[in-house]
């Protein structure tokens, strides 16, 4: 028997919703998995050829964690074809796909049977927060809370483009998260909380322009972050007049603006003759999440 994976990249915060709001997005990494007599990952696209070929990839690794949590020592060896799309380190949820990936193998390998609450509850706990890889799993909008328990909402969200501006170059989380304060001041956080509030309410309500408005008043990590990507103020300032509004996804470099396809349609050629060397992806949300299907 074999199996073909598909998990969704995901963007992560939308703003002020650090490390608990994401998004799934059509865009994806693929396993084609069949028995074999020993563990091979083969690529098949440029985005994952650097990767390990064998038990080194984090795919088995996460995979043979799961195993272990179950009382299996070892994963029956496949041959597993990799096919993606999601830039590495761009803040597009590579890392959580690979998570999910794993956890998603290791569950038809062993015939595990997880729900996908059980699946989330590993996830979120290898991955320490549920932003990215819960909405890899579960599709749509994900909101979550984790404190050694998870707790989540799912909302779906239609008919609005996420288009993707990728810079050429990478920003690795570590990186990222070394900018960002170590504290912040009672007062501080109540205006940061309100910021949140306001824009959960606008997702729920599917208010973009309100959620827009929001992503502007961030005071999480975009203005810290923001200073380590070259041309993130001209960007947004080129496409703030037709678009509800810009946030950097996950920890960046990409930004991500939400707008809708007949803007994409009449601005997009006129926003990459400006920054031809960026990547533009017009991406809608998956609202599916990840599927496991019997090849």
């Amino acid at each position: 028997m074999s199996w073909v994976i598909h998990v969704p990249a995901t963007t992560a915060n939308l703003g002020a919703g650090f490390d608990s709001i994401g998004v799934a997005l059509n865009l994806y990494l693929t396993l084609e998995v069949a028995p074999s007599d020993e563990w091979e990952f083969i690529a098949l696209t440029e985005e994952v050829k650097a990767l390990p070929t064998d038990k080194q990839n984090l795919i088995y690794k996460i995979g043979r964690k799961v195993a272990k949590k179950f009382g299996y020592q070892s994963l029956p060896p496949s041959t597993v074809r990799l096919t993606s799309h999601i830039p590495l380190a761009r803040g597009l949820g590579s890392s959580a796909t690979a998570i999910i990936a794993g956890i998603e193998l290791a569950d038809v390998l062993l015939e595990l049977n997880l729900s996908k609450s059980e699946k989330l509850e590993i996830a979120t706990a290898i991955e320490g927060h549920p932003d990215n890889v819960a909405p890899s799993l579960l599709g749509g909008c994900v909101i979550g809370h984790y404190d050694q328990q998870l707790d989540w909402i799912q909302i779906p969200i239609n008919d609005l483009i996420f288009l993707a501006i990728i810079p050429p170059y990478e920003l690795k989380t570590t990186q990222a998260r070394a900018v960002l304060p170590k504290s912040f001041s009672y007062q501080e956080s109540v205006q940061a909380s309100a910021v949140a509030n306001v824009s959960t309410a606008a997702i729920c309500q599917g208010d973009w322009d309100l959620l827009g408005k929001m992503m502007k008043k961030d005071h999480f990590h975009q203005s810290y972050r923001k200073k380590l990507i070259p041309h993130y103020d001209e960007v947004t300032q080129l496409v703030e007049k037709d678009v509800y509004g810009t946030f950097l996804s996950g920890a960046g470099p990409t930004m991500i603006t939400l707008t809708t396809k007949a803007v994409v349609d009449r601005q997009l050629d006129n926003w990459k003759k400006t920054y031809p060397n960026f990547q533009w992806l017009a991406l809608e949300v998956d609202n599916q999440g990840v599927v496991t299907k019997v090849n």
